[in-house]
């Protein structure tokens, strides 16, 4: 089974949950979060080339009109970014780590009150790039990314000339996110978690159980806050401490949230 429960259970080592209805309750009162890459999205060797299978985006819609609203996509990529993969549909976003947000899909963004980077600490960090070739530059606005999935030899590095960048500002308020091929820097003052706890202040979201889906160690801040509200979290690809359970991989992800839609299925009735 795709869906693991990573409970403890007495004498019993973990094991696939029989039906995710015993773990969460019915859309009617549920948030829907979830993160992007590798977890809705298969990771792609850059970050243009991931793929939106077709069904997903019908699936997402569906689902935003069981929860009437509530199912918002948390990503650590910006929110125009985010809306160029999934074009024509626009979703509720919080984006850059916290940094951004959309309550709807057709609504203008909010400020999350989220301090943009130093121009001049940018320009440092985005040298590391010129390290080696197959290293990819991305500037988020908020947040800066060196993607290094075509140049994996050069991890080591990139992250000791970071470190020496950090060591020669000791003050600047950053906080450096490893990823899965990617290094990321952004500002000290946001989170996913962050945004996820202004998101759930707004309706739809506002009263509702969330139920959130990630796979990076940046979703781990979100992992962590889904008990203040009652929520679930499940991790993808690995067990994740803290969590309910877990996928094995983005398609189970996708195959799972189709499966709430299933007319015979508990969870889309009160």
């Amino acid at each position: 089974m795709p869906l693991q429960d990573n409970r403890p259970m007495e004498g019993v080592a973990a094991k696939a949950v029989a039906s995710p209805r015993s773990l969460i309750p019915h859309l009617g009162r549920m948030a829907l979060l979830l993160d992007i890459d590798g977890t809705l999205l298969d990771l792609a060797p850059t970050p243009r080339e991931v793929w939106v299978p077709p069904d997903l985006a019908v699936t997402l819609n569906r689902l935003m009109e069981r929860t009437e609203g509530a199912l918002a996509l948390v990503s650590g990529r910006s929110l125009n970014d985010i809306d160029l993969i999934f074009a024509p549909e626009q979703f509720p976003i919080v984006g850059g780590h916290g940094a951004e947000m959309r309550l709807s899909g057709d609504s203008e963004a909010v400020a999350t009150h989220a301090p943009p980077m130093d121009q001049e600490l940018k320009r440092r960090l985005a040298a590391v790039a010129k390290l080696s070739p197959g290293i990819l530059l991305e500037d988020k606005g908020y947040s800066l990314a060196l993607h290094y999935r075509l140049a994996p030899h050069a991890e080591k590095a990139i992250y000791e000339a970071v470190s020496l960048i950090r060591a020669d500002l000791p003050n600047a308020p950053i906080e450096v996110l490893p990823g899965k091929c990617v290094c990321e820097i952004k500002h000290s003052g946001f989170t996913k978690a962050s945004g996820v706890r202004e998101l759930m202040t707004h309706a739809p979201f506002e009263g509702r159980q969330p139920l959130f889906i990630g796979d990076d160690v940046t979703d781990e801040s979100v992992f962590a806050i889904m008990p203040d509200y009652d929520g679930f979290a499940f991790s993808v690809g690995r067990r994740a401490q803290g969590v309910a359970g877990h996928f094995d991989a983005p398609s189970d992800v996708r195959e799972f949230l189709a499966s709430l839609l299933d007319d015979g299925n508990a969870l889309t009735r009160p």
